[in-house]
């Protein structure tokens, strides 16, 4: 039995979908806040239970019996997102659970000068700490996140942002892929893996060509300064933990830390990850 936590979400549902491409489905089961939203899974043979992050019992119930759980990290930052991940952790231990697999990121490092970063880092300790066999899927930065930094740019013309470095922007699809692969090949990392990335590190300079190659429009790169940033993001309703968030992107890619491009991705999902341009043009004709 393979658990998937967060199995509404954008990476947890795909992954669910790609274990079931593998595995029966009496062998794939999903801890999720709202059961009703998973209810088409219920209704293909898949195992639902309620769990909450902010419930621990709720998730040792929803956890019995997963030899191996893969644990998608929260959509929270700082002490609220570790405690969260301790939680589960800490639940999954106690429902004896054989394997902990946990969504991180390229990067993860105490010393990130991006805050979730550094969560996943000390995360990957509390894994380390449980004696448990784990693995943690050092993601490349989703490319979802830059599709969003794009929105205004797709209308005005204009990538008006802070100066930055290059960033392996990757594919939820792929990601979820290759982690059903590593969930059906128990043992394959032990720890963290490589930096599972996109083919190509991109700045917004070279995203900025590509955007204008994809839409046969051109478009300009704008350098904004960091506070000027801050402040656009908090008039347009941003909170301020938000802003400086999102600030600390820049700040980490400038550091040069997402710029790496590995081979695992496409050696775990047999070929070549999706380049930004086609995610790009996937997301733009939606």
């Amino acid at each position: 039995m393979i658990i998937v936590t967060g199995a509404t979400g954008n990476l947890g549902r795909r992954t669910v979908e790609h274990l079931l491409e593998r595995l029966p489905t009496d062998r794939v089961g999903v801890s999720v806040r709202d059961p009703r939203k998973a209810q088409d899974l219920a209704e293909r043979g898949v195992r639902v239970r309620q769990g909450s992050f902010d419930d621990p019992a709720s998730l040792v119930h929803a956890f019995d019996g997963a030899e191996q759980l893969l644990l998608v990290s929260l959509d929270r930052t700082g002490e609220e997102c570790v405690t969260g991940h301790r939680a589960a952790i800490d639940a999954a231990v106690k429902a004896g659970v054989g394997r902990i697999l946990y969504t991180s990121q390229m990067g993860a490092a105490q010393d990130s000068r991006f805050q979730a970063c550094r969560d996943h880092a000390q995360t990957e300790d509390l894994l380390r700490a449980t004696g448990l066999p784990w693995t943690a899927l050092r993601n490349g930065f989703y490319a979802a996140s830059a599709l969003q930094l794009l929105e205004s740019a797709r209308h005005t013309g204009d990538i008006a942002l802070p100066a930055d470095g290059p960033v392996s922007w990757t594919g939820h699809d792929d990601l979820a892929e290759a982690a059903a692969a590593i969930l059906t090949d128990e043992g394959r990392f032990e720890g963290p893996t490589p930096p599972l990335t996109g083919p190509a590190a991109l700045d917004f300079d070279a995203v900025a060509e590509i955007a204008a190659q994809a839409t046969g429009r051109p478009f300009t790169r704008t350098v904004v300064p960091g506070e000027a940033f801050r402040k656009q993001a908090l008039a347009h309703g941003a909170p301020a933990p938000m802003a400086d968030l999102m600030l600390s992107i820049f700040a980490a890619a400038r550091n040069g830390e997402f710029t790496a491009v590995d081979p695992t991705l496409a050696e775990l999902i047999g070929r070549e990850p999706a380049t930004f341009r086609t995610l790009l043009e996937h997301t733009w004709a939606e």
